[in-house]
């Protein structure tokens, strides 16, 4: 079933781009053959469950073996779920788009690549899956290509993975050391040092970080989602950067138990990726670079769980790693439901009015209550607010954090700390920065032509953004359920016996009836606070006034917050990392005819670090280019150099 529903994948992606001259049949195509492509794929990971089925292949170290098992399977169920609702999604979105064909053939490509990177058992076949999966989503970047902000996102894109993917290669010629095969079996068996099991584990840090986004590998982030469209943004923020993490989980097993600072070395990482995440993210202007920054937040919170769950697993705490292991699996899936969630509701947005600057928005509720509602959903969700599902994942990294500082090693006593405080900060910020998108876009009046005339989407795009919002609230308040299905999964994870993995699951399952208990009563309490309004004003007249306005008489809807001032507190007290580029014109008169204001929040990783080693790169480049003469013979005289060079270094 999973070889057919990838066929189904690979297929439809070709005929859609062969039936280019009748665009409506191949946009059709193009959906029904994702959505049952995925379909199919799922139903053959949930019927077999574990399994692993191998196929001869004449490449070099290769072989055709797919496996499935819980790890693959938590992968397979949200990359199905997402990309099966963002090609519902784009059926609308690109209807009116002649490169629409083109365009399916590399959506298609994409959701089969990254089923087989997770489906793999091969590191050859995962390496080919790895690849196409980039070259897709590069293109899926440049869809827009004839803008050159565009073209940029998609080379810093694509320089930035195949920088990774060589340290992926790397990994796997370390892991094949001693065995000489590239099967994922002989990995788990494989006689590593532990010089050599470091040097694997800094490779995968390096090599599965920069997909998934970790500070500073995350640069392509920014540019690349808000330059794709949106429902491929969700995808690539949602899945895609998640098989970094899946690469990541899948190395760890293969390792054995991690020495402390492996998981000290994520937790700094993760730190450090979500406040940094969340403070860029605060300051932006553009809705789909503020979510894009949000990844690398989300991602940083994931990473905390990771590096939680290696600590316990180092200093024997079963407790600890069942809860922060736990934490970061579940919260890979409330990402990939929330962020899908949002960046199809930015797209909607975009839909609808024909920008993303935040400043040209407002108001959006009245024309766009179905979008509007189900942003807010997305938006308390990743805001971890309860009773929704970000809640529940981040409280489980809680969990894990106190019982690791309840702990008696001093080792795991402070890292512990250091997850809860900077968890705590993480998610303040991030409550902040949903509090202005929201209030900005949707609340308030229109501030331009743009939101003025705004209208609700077609039921083709509303509908995968309520499923989704629907899975925000499931998921929240069927946290117990989800942490009996998880164990298993977390178990295999930590190698740690059943009947410990089985004791301390129960455990988060009870701490979990809590929570459910406790939204329950909170959704109670809101809709008898609802009700009770409504009957206290039904005989009562309701009238609208303006809001205070200072004694003018004029207001406009320009004097309302903006983004920026909205944000400024905060902003302002992390301006020495933000580095925030304002340019003001002041007004010169007593009654001035003019005056401006306008910010910019460069990534200052990409500006201090990358732009500097590049433009070196560059000099270096065109001082090597005296020797590329044009002349035949010189080419020739090069290669004979060489070979003579190789001739005396293997005789000698």
């Amino acid at each position: 079933m999973i070889i057919v529903g990838l066929g189904i994948l690979l297929a439809g992606g070709m005929l859609a781009l062969l039936l280019r001259r009748w665009p409506g049949l191949a946009q059709v195509l193009g959906c029904l053959t994702n959505i049952g492509g995925c379909a199919v794929v799922l139903g053959g990971a949930l019927w077999h469950g574990t399994a692993t089925q191998a196929w001869s292949w004449s490449l070099p170290y290769a072989s055709l073996s797919l496996g499935c098992d819980r790890i693959t399977l938590y992968f397979v169920l949200i990359m199905c779920i997402v990309c099966g609702c963002g090609a519902l999604y784009a059926r609308a979105y690109m209807a009116a788009d002649p490169r629409a064909c083109t365009h399916w053939l590399w959506y298609n490509w994409l959701s089969a690549s990254m089923l087989v990177v997770v489906l793999a058992r091969n590191a050859i076949l995962f390496m080919l899956g790895w690849e196409v999966m980039t070259l897709a989503s590069f293109f899926l970047v440049l869809h827009d290509s004839d803008q050159a902000s565009t073209r940029r996102a998609g080379w810093i894109y694509l320089v930035a993975t195949h920088v990774g993917s060589a340290c992926l290669l790397a990994m796997f010629v370390l892991l094949s050391h001693g065995t000489g095969q590239y099967d994922f079996a002989a990995f788990a068996h494989g006689p590593l040092s532990a010089a050599q099991g470091t040097a694997v584990f800094v490779l995968a840090l390096v090599g599965f970080g920069v997909k998934a986004g970790f500070v500073p590998l995350h640069v392509w982030l920014p540019e690349a989602h808000p330059a794709a469209p949106s429902h491929v943004s969700a995808v690539m923020s949602g899945v895609m950067i998640k098989t970094g993490i899946y690469g990541l989980i899948r190395i760890l097993m293969f390792l054995g138990p991690p020495p402390p600072w492996w998981g000290v070395t994520l937790i700094c990482i993760g730190v450090v990726s979500g406040i940094f995440g969340v403070l860029f993210a605060l300051a932006q202007h553009d809705l789909k670079r503020l979510l894009a920054y949000h990844s690398v937040e989300n991602i940083g919170i994931v990473a905390l769980g990771l590096g939680l769950g290696m600590l316990g697993v180092s200093y024997n705490q079963p407790a600890v790693a069942l809860a922060g292991f736990a934490g970061a699996l579940l919260h890979v899936i409330n990402h990939a439901v929330f962020k899908g969630l949002l960046f199809l509701g930015a797209g909607a947005v975009a839909h609808a009015t024909g920008t993303r600057t935040i400043d040209h928005l407002g108001g959006l509720l009245k024309g766009m209550p179905w979008t509007g509602v189900a942003f807010l959903i997305g938006a308390a969700a990743i805001a971890g607010l309860p009773p929704l599902n970000g809640f529940v994942s981040e409280l489980l990294i809680y969990v894990g954090a106190l019982r690791g500082v309840l702990a008696q090693p001093m080792g795991l006593v402070i890292p512990a700390l250091g997850v809860a405080l900077g968890l705590a900060l993480i998610g303040g910020l991030a409550v902040a920065c949903f509090a202005k998108a929201f209030g900005i876009i949707f609340l308030g009046e229109p501030r331009s032509e743009h939101a003025r005339h705004a209208h609700e989407v077609g039921l083709a795009m509303r509908l995968p953004m309520l499923f989704l919002a629907a899975a925000c609230v499931g998921i929240g308040l069927a946290a117990p359920l989800v942490c009996r299905c998880m164990v298993g999964a977390v178990g295999s994870i930590t190698g740690l016996a059943p009947a410990v993995v089985a004791n301390a699951g129960a455990s988060l399952a009870t701490t979990m009836s809590f929570l459910v208990v406790g939204s329950i009563l909170l959704l109670a309490v809101t809709g008898a606070a609802i009700v009770l309004r409504r009957r206290l004003l039904a005989g009562r007249g309701v009238g609208l006034a303006l809001t205070w306005d200072c004694g003018y008489a004029a207001p406009t809807a320009r004097m309302q917050y903006t983004a920026s001032s909205f944000a400024q507190p905060l902003t302002e007290q992390f301006s020495p990392v933000l580095q925030t580029e304002t340019h003001v014109e002041l007004p010169a008169e007593s009654l001035p005819a003019r005056a401006t204001f306008h910010s910019h929040t460069p990534d200052v990783i990409m500006r201090h670090v990358y732009l500097p080693i590049v433009a070196r790169i560059v000099r270096m480049a065109r001082a090597a280019r005296v020797i590329q003469q044009g002349l035949v013979q010189v080419y020739v005289l090069y290669m004979v150099v060489a070979l003579l060079a190789l001739f005396i270094w293997t005789f000698w």
